[in-house]
């Protein structure tokens, strides 16, 4: 049986290390060809090769991170929210078919939403 994330890269855009690294590892573990790491907007930005999905913290260094999700949106790739913060109106306006995965989460709850929002890209894209 494959694993949900085979052989896909990954983005992670989050400031904090060590979720990074978790969120990373956590990937790996489910079959992730590669996993790119950007602390910041700038880094998320120069990451040249495509990436075949994304996990976004909403707020980056106090900056939010809407105006990359949407582009993200109108490249086509799929992504999932990761936040911590309670307030996030903008999100479920703006992106209402994007899962907001709640800090702290479970990985099998974000592994689940990174794969289902794959799966949706495809089936919107087949349709």
């Amino acid at each position: 049986m494959s694993s949900p994330l085979s052989g896909l890269r990954i983005l992670v855009l989050e400031d904090e290390a060590l979720i990074a690294l978790d969120v990373e590892q956590l990937c790996r573990d489910h079959g992730a060809g590669e996993v790119a790491i950007a602390g910041n907007l700038r880094e998320a930005r120069e990451i040249s090769a495509p990436f075949d999905a994304a996990i976004i913290d909403v707020m980056i260094g106090g900056e939010p991170t809407f105006d990359f999700a949407r582009s993200l949106e109108a490249a086509g790739v799929p992504f999932v929210f990761a936040s911590g913060y309670d307030k996030l109106d903008e999100i479920f306006i703006d992106f209402p078919d994007v899962t907001l995965v709640s800090k702290p989460y479970a990985g099998a709850d974000l592994i689940e939403a990174v794969t289902e929002s794959i799966r949706k890209r495809a089936r919107s894209a087949d349709s």
